[in-house]
């Protein structure tokens, strides 16, 4: 019989002792992946939700090691993130634009170099589903034209300012700084560039935005997942991923377009069924 497992991360802070007195303060990503954690449960995954300080590095990483250790082929692995995104250096010249993105976890951001280490666990024929409500950093320009020239604009969501999950540009700096012998040990690990290699599991990634754009927050939920959960409609919708994804951005505003990213052997079997099928 086969096995359905989540694992589903929200993080409305992180610790500013690790990030140089940046706290990360956000609205909606503890109740984005509550939301993310009772669609699991409706579709009898078993569920494990990290919020904010219960979201580390370590509990992480084991979280994924467990599901990697416990689940088949023929299985599934959901995973979700809502919080910050980030960017680091790239030392191990793996990456075109010379830069690793992150997930900004409480006490350290995890590379993902790391997460693909950890899908390397994985067995084959297992069925990862990612959801990543959270930014990368963009270049100068398109920083400027989110923070300067763009100003407010209304969203389902009625926020009266729009606060965007990308880790600021100098507290991602300060942070590497203040940290750089801990992060230049991952950021120059060949092993990592390896372990890519080695993926066996099918894993489809649907993210909040391209990586030159900004995830919107919230009052309920970031608008990446509130879109998510209008679509889904409470298990209302009965096609595949392609058109769950399409749906989604239908719903998006032109400057925040959710991705739709393979890794691993791309399952079409997988693609074709019902979202958060097991």
């Amino acid at each position: 019989m086969k096995k359905g497992m989540a694992l589903t991360i929200g993080l409305n802070a992180v610790d500013p002792n690790h990030y140089g007195g940046w706290d990360g303060l956000l609205n909606a990503c503890e109740a984005d992946a509550s939301d993310m954690a009772d669609i699991a449960r409706s579709k009898e995954f078993s569920v494990k939700t990290l919020l904010t300080k219960e979201a580390t590095r370590d509990r992480v990483s084991k979280a994924i090691s467990d599901a990697a250790a416990s689940l088949q082929s023929g299985d599934i692995f959901m995973l979700s993130y809502s919080g910050h995104g980030g960017q680091l250096p790239d030392l191990n010249n793996d990456e075109e634009d010379a830069q690793d993105e992150t997930w900004c976890l409480f006490d350290g951001e995890i590379v993902d170099d790391e997460l693909n280490a950890l899908y390397a666990k994985f067995p084959t024929g297992v069925r990862i589903l990612v959801f990543s409500d959270s930014c990368h950093s963009g270049t100068v320009i398109k920083a400027a034209y989110y923070n300067g020239t763009m100003g407010v604009r209304s969203s389902a969501l009625e926020s009266p300012t729009i606060r965007y999950r990308a880790m600021p540009r100098d507290a991602a700096l300060k942070t590497y700084r203040l940290n750089k012998g801990f992060y230049d040990k991952i950021l120059r690990d060949h092993k990592l560039i390896d372990a890519q290699e080695t993926v066996k599991a099918s894993i489809l990634l649907i993210s909040g935005c391209q990586d030159n754009q900004y995830s919107q927050d919230g009052d309920f939920n970031g608008l990446f997942t509130s879109n998510l959960l209008r679509t889904w409609n409470d298990g209302q919708f009965r096609k595949g991923y392609r058109a769950f994804h399409k749906a989604i951005v239908k719903k998006m505003p032109p400057d925040q377009t959710p991705n739709y990213f393979w890794t691993g052997t791309h399952d079409k079997a997988f693609e074709k069924q019902i979202p958060f099928t097991i």
